[in-house]
């Protein structure tokens, strides 16, 4: 599903689905770039131990991603991002050899990066699939899987034009199965001084109502375009960036279109074992999916993996044993019943049997001895210095 495209033209595949599954689900947190991140505990977050997966700009000056994708273009963005190691980014196979902002670098030869295909004929039945699809051409042309090109299919990534929606199945695949969504507003309401002129023409903004319909209440009410447009722009995200109003107006509708792909996406998340808890105070999310505060999400990570600052390194060097395990009973690891260990440990090919010679009249047949397998014959130690 992940592989890297360098600039010659080489791929590499890296498969990492489910390598960051566990015994139980896996927590990451999931950080959005809504204006509401500036106000929850940030630092509370960056000391949790669970990753934290990053999108576009979001947590710009507060937090540090361990994940990172965008569905935008690659110069929006930042190059410390690109080239920090640190960071897992994961893009869409045609910004490979987009250059990273400031630099002659290709965005395929950026240090921990990986691409993945699009799927943009997936539906809610089976959001999270990842079915097989097969790669289109981009500018840098045709790659293949290997240099023998034996294959050019691949799962890959639901392309919902957003990048919400693309780190939630990116980080499903890698194997996580609790995402705690920090900053995912997904909506803009109206600034203050919108709405002050709003109720002077005795309209009042609804929560969470789409900002185009707030709008068009206001022109009906006889506020013209003009005044509204000249109104303060709402605020739109947590770091400094905003657009105009009209643009904000597009944005908000796409927050809202978002959250209906995900509210129908429901059964199929919870067919997958995907739960996305909300942490963001006032999100379109809180209507259709569990909330929770940052302290109490911090506690049940801690409840899961355990409170790197409430651990003591005294004695650990000097003989204490280490806590044990809180189960009663004692722990003894069976085979499945019947079992093939075969089945994922296939054991080295078996030398042909010999036929034995053709018998002739009045001769009885002579049978060889069954050989044994090489791989079980005893070995012999053998010097090579000796005469003989």
């Amino acid at each position: 599903m992940f592989y890297r495209i360098h600039s010659d033209g080489t791929q590499q595949m890296m498969d990492l689905r489910g390598f960051y599954a566990g015994t139980t689900r896996t927590p990451c947190w999931l950080i959005g770039g809504g204006p509401s991140l500036a106000s929850l505990p940030t630092m509370t977050i960056a000391r949790s131990p669970a990753p934290k997966f990053m999108i576009n700009l979001a947590g710009h000056g507060l937090l540090r991603p361990d994940f990172w994708t965008a569905y935008d273009p690659t110069a929006r963005f930042f190059r410390s991002t690109y080239l920090d190691p640190s960071i897992v980014k994961f893009v869409h196979r045609r910004r490979v050899t987009d250059l990273v902002p400031g630099t002659t670098t290709k965005l395929g030869d950026s240090p921990a990066t990986l691409c993945f295909d699009r799927d943009p004929q997936r539906g809610y039945h089976n959001f999270l699939a990842g079915r097989m699809t097969t790669r289109d051409s981009d500018a840098a042309g045709k790659f293949r899987d290997n240099q023998s090109g034996e294959s050019d299919h691949h799962p890959a990534i639901t392309d919902w034009q957003d990048s919400l929606i693309q780190a939630i199945e990116i980080a499903y695949h890698l194997g996580f199965r609790t995402l705690y969504l920090a900053g995912c507003d997904l909506h803009i309401a109206p600034s203050d001084e919108l709405r002050t002129l709003g109720e002077s023409a005795g309209v009042s903004y609804r929560p969470l109502e789409p900002l185009r319909d707030f709008l068009t209440r206001c022109g009906d009410a006889g506020l013209s375009a003009a005044s509204l447009h000249h109104a303060a722009v709402p605020a739109q995200y947590h770091f400094d960036e905003s657009k105009s109003l009209a643009a904000a107006v597009q944005t908000d509708l796409h927050y809202f279109r978002v959250t209906q792909h995900l509210r129908l996406s429901r059964r199929a998340m919870s067919l997958a074992g995907l739960e996305l808890v909300s942490v963001t105070p006032v999100s379109r999310l809180n209507d259709f999916f569990s909330t929770a505060t940052v302290d109490s999400a911090c506690a049940a990570i801690h409840e899961l993996i355990g409170d790197p600052d409430s651990e003591s390194t005294r004695g650990r060097y000097t003989g204490q044993e280490p806590p044990r395990p809180t189960c009663a009973s004692p722990m003894r690891d069976y085979p499945p019943h019947n079992w093939n260990r075969s089945s994922t440990h296939p054991p080295p090919p078996s030398p042909q049997p010999v036929a034995p010679p053709p018998s002739r009249p009045g001769n009885q047949v002579r049978r060889e001895k069954p050989r044994v397998p090489t791989e079980r014959l005893p070995e012999v130690a053998i010097d090579i210095n000796e005469e003989g």
